[in-house]
């Protein structure tokens, strides 16, 4: 039952970082390498993108 509420997270999180990538500002080639990464690697994908990543878009003020 751990393992599977872990499981959920994980596809949450991940799902969450490929939309973030998508709306971003980085260049089309970088958004696939870093949905790639972390559909390739869903954990260590994840902690890659959130620290070194592209940030998402502008803020409107």
């Amino acid at each position: 039952m751990l393992s599977m509420i872990g499981g959920l997270v994980v596809l949450v999180l991940d799902i969450w970082a490929i939309v973030s990538i998508i709306g971003s500002g980085a260049s089309t080639g970088a958004k696939v390498l870093w949905i790639l990464l972390i559909i390739i690697l869903p954990i260590l994908g994840f902690i890659i993108w959130l620290v070194a990543g592209p940030k998402g878009g502008q803020a409107v003020v």
